[in-house]
């Protein structure tokens, strides 16, 4: 009986993909902007279906990235999206520290 082998991925390999610069950054943007906490569900939905997007042109392009995504590769779904979330809930929260609105 054959079983099929799961890839093993160490965890610095799952790290990498909440460090992905398109998820940061446009997470913490799209965080920023947001007038309603209920918004950063949405943000960060974006941020995450943008950046997989992405990752995915440049890695079939071939530019190295710090989280490809390809056919072959490993999407990380997990790690994004908490990281999408995280990102996204600290641009909110840095909008209303830094910059509250009258």
């Amino acid at each position: 009986m054959n079983h099929p082998t799961v890839p093993y991925y160490p965890p610095s390999v799952w790290i990498l993909a909440a460090f992905d610069p398109v998820l940061i950054g446009l997470a913490l943007y799209l965080g920023w902007k947001a007038d309603q906490f209920g918004k950063v569900v949405l943000v960060a939905m974006i941020a995450l279906v943008v950046s997989v997007l992405v990752s995915w042109v440049l890695t079939g392009l071939g530019v190295p990235w710090p989280a490809p995504v390809g056919r072959e590769l490993p999407t990380f779904f997990p790690v994004r999206t908490a990281a999408a979330l995280i990102y996204a809930i600290l641009g909110y929260t840095a909008r209303r520290t830094i910059a509250p609105r009258a």
